[in-house]
C-alpha cells in the first residue's frame, strides 16, 4: 500500500514566482549612478549632521538599484555608520515611512525617487528625486509659442528640480521680458515639524511640495513633466488658473485645464453620494504625515456634532478586497498624504473621500465655489478660522430640525438621515462603549440595537452565519482532503 502524501508544503514556488513591476532605467555606470542618485550629497550629509543609523527608502519601480545605491554610499561612509534598506512600504511609496524606519531606530531617512513632500513628525529626510534629462531651450519656446502671460507660475516634475528648473526659468526669462515668474524651490533636506494639536490656533507651516502652494489667480501655470497625480492634484487644487504641460519625452505641450471641471464633476458627484451615509468610517493612509492625529481629531469631531457613526479603520494601503469587509460602512474618509487622499472610487462599494470634501457634504445646504484643498495644513487653518468666525452648522446642531427629510440628487428621492448619539446616549457612543445598548431576549440573540451601526447591518443580513443544526443532519463520511497552499491546491489521489 502506497503512504498517503504530504500534507505540507513550504510554499517555496509562492515565494519564488516573479512579479510584474514597471522599473525605471537603471544607470549603466558607477559614475551615472553616483551623478543621478546624488550620492556624494547624500554622503556628505550624512557626514556633516553625524547620522549613525540611516535608512534607504525605495519605491518599487527603483528598488532594484537599491543594492548599488547602498553600496555606493557605504563605501564613502565611516564603517561605524548603520545602513538599511526600506521597501514595501506601509501606505504610499510617495510618504516617508517613519513606521518602518523607527522599527530599526534610524536617526534620518533618504527617501528616493518621486515624492509627496508631506512634513514629517518624528525623523528628519533627505530627499533624492534622481534625474531626467529635458532640452531646457525647447521646453521653454514650446510652452511661450502656447501662451505669453505677464505672471507665470513655473512648476516642474520633482526629478527636474535639482537642476533643470533653473535653467528652464532662465530660458524663460531670456525669452519673454517684462515676465513675472514666480518658482518654489524644494528643499533638500526637511525637519519634522511639531504635532499641531488644535485646529483652532495659528495656522501651521504649509507644505513643501510646489503643487500645494498659493498661486495667485490671473497667473498662467507652465508645468514641466508626464502625467501624474501630482499634475492632477495641481489642476484640482488651481481651478481657477489656466495650466499648460510640457512633456519631456514626448516634447508636447498640452492645455490640461480643460480636464479640470470633469475631475470636479466627479468629486461633486461622491460628495452627494457622502451626503446619504449615515455611517463613516475614517480610514488611516499614512502614519507619518505631520498633522494627521489633528486631522482626525477634527473629521471625528465634525461626524461626531452631525450624529453619524464612526469607525477607525487602518488596512495599510487600500484596495477595494480591504474595505469590502466593513460592509456596514457606507462612506469612508481618507486621512492620507495629498497625493493618496483622492480615490477613484468605482471599483470601491462606498464611496471614499477627503476631509475637506466631507466638510461640503456635512453642511446643511452645500455650496461649492470649487475652490479645492487637500493639504492638512491648509484644510485645519481653514477650518479654525471658521470657527472663529462663527461659520455655518453642520446637521445634527442645536436649531436644525432632526425630522426634516433630506433630498438626495444622488438617488432623486427623499430619505431620513439616522442619529446616531443624542442627550443621554451622546458620551458612550463617542467613546465606542454600545455594549451596554444592546438588548438580548431570551433566546440570547440580540434583538434591538442602539447606536450600533455593525449590529443594525447583521440584525437585517438574510444570511447572519452558518446554522448549527445540531443532531438534525447526518454525519458525512471522512474523506482525504487536498494538500498545498491556497492559491493553487494539489488534488490528493486516493490509496489502493
Amino acid at each position: 500500500m502506497q503512504a498517503p502524501p504530504s500534507t505540507y508544503n513550504s510554499g517555496e514556488d509562492a515565494i519564488t514566482r516573479s512579479l510584474d513591476v514597471v522599473k525605471e532605467n537603471a544607470p549603466s555606470s558607477l559614475a551615472e549612478l553616483e551623478s543621478a542618485f546624488d550620492i556624494a550629497w547624500t554622503a556628505s550629509a550624512i557626514e556633516q549632521r553625524n547620522y549613525s543609523r540611516i535608512a534607504l527608502q525605495f519605491p518599487d519601480e527603483l528598488l532594484h538599484i537599491s543594492v548599488p545605491v547602498y553600496q555606493a554610499i557605504k563605501a564613502k561612509l565611516a564603517p561605524t555608520r548603520q545602513l538599511y534598506v526600506l521597501a514595501d512600504t506601509t501606505y504610499g511609496s510617495c510618504c516617508v515611512d517613519e513606521v518602518a524606519a523607527q522599527h530599526v531606530e534610524a536617526e534620518v531617512v533618504v527617501h528616493y525617487g518621486h515624492a509627496c513632500l508631506s512634513p514629517t513628525t518624528r525623523l528628519p529626510v533627505l530627499y533624492v528625486f534622481g534625474r531626467k534629462p529635458v532640452d531646457s531651450a525647447d521646453c521653454a519656446r514650446s510652452l511661450l509659442s502656447s501662451s505669453r502671460h505677464a505672471i507665470i507660475h513655473l512648476t516642474t516634475s520633482l526629478a527636474l528640480q535639482t537642476v533643470l528648473s533653473d535653467a528652464i526659468a532662465t530660458e524663460l526669462k531670456s525669452q519673454l521680458s517684462g515676465i513675472n515668474l514666480i518658482t518654489h524651490p524644494v528643499p533638500r533636506l526637511a525637519a519634522p515639524q511639531p504635532a499641531f494639536s488644535d485646529s483652532t490656533s495659528d495656522s501651521p507651516a504649509e507644505s513643501y511640495s510646489p503643487f500645494m502652494k498659493q498661486i495667485p489667480e490671473n497667473a498662467t501655470i507652465f508645468y514641466v513633466g508626464s502625467e501624474s497625480l501630482a499634475l492632477n492634484n495641481l489642476l484640482l487644487t488651481h481651478s481657477a488658473n489656466q495650466t499648460w504641460s510640457y512633456d519631456p519625452a514626448s516634447r508636447e505641450v498640452k492645455l490640461e485645464s480643460v480636464k479640470t471641471n470633469r475631475f470636479l464633476m466627479r468629486r461633486y458627484a461622491v460628495m452627494q453620494k457622502a451626503r446619504d451615509a449615515d455611517v463613516f468610517g475614517i480610514l488611516i493612509g499614512t502614519l507619518g504625515a505631520a498633522h494627521y492625529l489633528s486631522m482626525i481629531k477634527h473629521v471625528r469631531a465634525l461626524l461626531t456634532r452631525a450624529r453619524k457613526k464612526t469607525y477607525t479603520i487602518s488596512v495599510g494601503k487600500v484596495n477595494p478586497s480591504k474595505l469590502a469587509n466593513f460592509m456596514e460602512v457606507e462612506c469612508y474618509v481618507s486621512i492620507a498624504c495629498p497625493e493618496n487622499s483622492l480615490v477613484d472610487s468605482k471599483d470601491f462599494l462606498q464611496p471614499i473621500i477627503t476631509p475637506f470634501e466631507l466638510e461640503i457634504a456635512l453642511s446643511d445646504e452645500p455650496v461649492w465655489t470649487g475652490k479645492y484643498l487637500l493639504d492638512f495644513q491648509q484644510v485645519l487653518a481653514e477650518a479654525g478660522s471658521e470657527v472663529t468666525q462663527g461659520g455655518d452648522s453642520a446637521p445634527g446642531d442645536e436649531g436644525s430640525d432632526p425630522d426634516r427629510p433630506m433630498f438626495s440628487l444622488a438617488t432623486g428621492k427623499y430619505r431620513s438621515a439616522k442619529r446616531y448619539g443624542g442627550t443621554k446616549g451622546e458620551d458612550a457612543l463617542a467613546t465606542g462603549n454600545t455594549n451596554s445598548l444592546a438588548i438580548r431576549n431570551q433566546e440570547s440573540t440580540v434583538a434591538t440595537f442602539m447606536g450600533s451601526a455593525g449590529g443594525e447591518f447583521l440584525q437585517n443580513r438574510t444570511f447572519q452565519g452558518l446554522e448549527q443544526r445540531t443532531g438534525m443532519d447526518v454525519p458525512s463520511a471522512l474523506e482525504q482532503g487536498r494538500a498545498g497552499i491556497a492559491r493553487n491546491y494539489d488534488e490528493l489521489s486516493q490509496s489502493s
